[in-house]
């Protein structure tokens, strides 16, 4: 009975050696799923289309960011260079292309080198929904010609310029960058 107490407090005991050379701190973000918190989190894309930086990867090329829009319409056409995970927290969606719907509490996968038309139907006010993106948005026209890039890169470059405009300062960007 012994050796299971010692090994109950032996668990107990934090690891004491050294991080890896080159190793990234951990990032937590609290309230990283709260839609309503402070307003100046959320960095302008577009008319009524915002993000919320989680995780801007720029040594791995991804970013995991929430998506909110408050206007329905056609959103992008888009290729994924990588792949793509959704997750839908509040409203919905859909692509053009296929009869699938992404509603609250919905996860889709995306693969790489899928083509598709995000909108989001006339009677939603609010679409909010968590993407793990690997690789870039490339926006193409109905001909799958390119017309732009998204990619963490940009993703850094609009918060940045954000977080400076309404007196956070650009550095503000630097807590989501790994």
């Amino acid at each position: 009975m012994s050796s299971t107490v010692d090994m109950k407090n032996e668990e107990a005991v934090p690891y004491m050696g050294p991080k890896p050379y080159g190793m990234s701190d951990d990032l937590i973000v609290p309230g990283a799923l709260d839609l309503d918190c402070d307003e100046r989190l959320w960095v302008p894309q577009s008319q009524d289309v915002e993000f919320r930086p989680l995780v801007l990867s720029a040594s791995q090329g991804y970013f995991v960011n929430i998506l909110r829009v408050r206007r329905s319409g056609i959103l992008s056409r888009h290729r994924h260079a990588g792949a793509v995970h959704a997750f839908t927290l509040r409203g919905r969606w859909h692509y053009l292309e296929y009869d699938w719907w992404a509603e609250e509490g919905t996860y889709a996968f995306e693969p790489p080198g899928d083509i598709h038309t995000l909108e989001v139907p006339e009677d939603v006010t609010e679409m909010a929904t968590l993407f793990h993106v690997s690789g870039a948005y490339i926006y193409v026209d109905v001909d799958g010609n390119t017309v732009g890039i998204e990619d963490v890169f940009s993703k850094i470059d609009k918060a940045r310029a954000h977080y400076e405009k309404i007196g956070l300062g650009a550095d503000y960007v630097d807590r989501f960058i790994r």
